[in-house]
């Protein structure tokens, strides 16, 4: 676990960059995985604030996004032979009848949930994402999928960066609570840093927060333009973040010191259905229930212990 203290914070002083994006919104329940309880696909607050990797250029951004995880099925890689393994799955537009308005209909959806690097050998994500034998047996954790390069639709990955559960640390998912688990890979994590976690206080209300993740099962998406609106629930907090089915287990960041403050796990449905096909539907910033993060404090123990 990687936490911060004062003089380290103003080397992370980076204020999320604009990202610019256009179109209509999608949104759908996470992929490939069901999910259990009260856990619902998330909403687009506002504009579409959704960017790939290869519109990014602030080096903060690119290396938080560098620590960050996609959960896939077992079954969609398959082993090139060459030190690499190709990432399966079909088009986000086709995967859920999309209207040709959606954004990344082109796009692949392959991963079900997100997650984060804490520990060398340690990930952080969702209760719901991972909470059985099974689910740790068939889940490989995948750094680096992401679209990199503008126009160019690859989704290999070395071997290198795949990794498999090892064992539970532990997993809850109450239906508005704390929901989280933690993950020993089976070993440690080469060529990323764990993630800095914010270990004293709460994050204000109003405060500028960010999501990394994988939205719909899509590559690496970074998502800014939202703030914390309440924060009176002892297990988390809400925010009005852009974020889908396949957020789950999403870093959530502080916008201002790049701390995780925590991990995306609920938010209100948003798909709709028009002329026999699905669209998103669309909230004003302050409308609509907002999307519910789990306090990285409620984690700290466990990383403790």
């Amino acid at each position: 676990m990687v936490t911060m203290d004062g003089s380290r914070k103003l080397i992370y002083l980076f204020i999320l960059p604009a990202l610019i994006s256009c179109g209509q919104v999608t949104d759908s329940e996470a992929p490939a995985k069901p999910t259990t309880g009260n856990v619902n696909s998330d909403v687009i607050y506002g504009i579409d604030h959704r960017t790939d990797l290869f519109s990014i250029t602030d080096p903060a951004l690119l290396a938080a996004a560098d620590s960050t995880v996609a959960l896939i099925n077992s079954d969609k890689l398959n082993d090139n032979g060459n030190g690499t393994s190709s990432i399966q799955g079909k088009t986000l537009g086709k995967r859920y009848n999309l209207c040709p308005t959606e954004r990344f209909i082109e796009q692949q959806s392959s991963a079900f949930c997100s997650g984060f690097l804490v520990n060398p050998n340690t990930i952080v994500t969702a209760g719901h994402c991972v909470d059985s034998l099974f689910d740790c047996a068939t889940t490989k954790f995948v750094f680096g999928f992401a679209l990199k390069y503008k126009g160019i639709l690859k989704y290999d990955v070395p071997n290198s960066e795949i990794y498999s559960c090892k064992t539970i640390l532990h997993s809850q998912q109450p239906i508005n609570g704390a929901d989280f688990a933690i993950i020993k890979l089976d070993r440690a994590v080469a060529n990323h840093a764990p993630l800095y976690l914010r270990d004293t206080g709460t994050i204000p209300v109003g405060e500028p927060v960010f999501a990394i993740g994988h939205p719909l099962g899509l590559p690496t998406k970074v998502a800014g333009g939202a703030n914390v609106r309440t924060n009176s629930a002892p297990g988390y907090f809400v925010a009005n973040l852009d974020t889908y089915g396949g957020n789950s287990g999403s870093a959530i960041f502080n916008a201002r010191t790049f701390l995780v403050e925590g991990i995306l796990v609920r938010g209100d449905k948003d798909f709709q259905t028009k002329n026999n096909c699905n669209i998103s539907k669309a909230c004003t910033d302050d409308k609509c229930r907002g999307e519910d993060v789990t306090k990285i404090s409620n984690v700290l123990p466990y990383l403790a212990n």
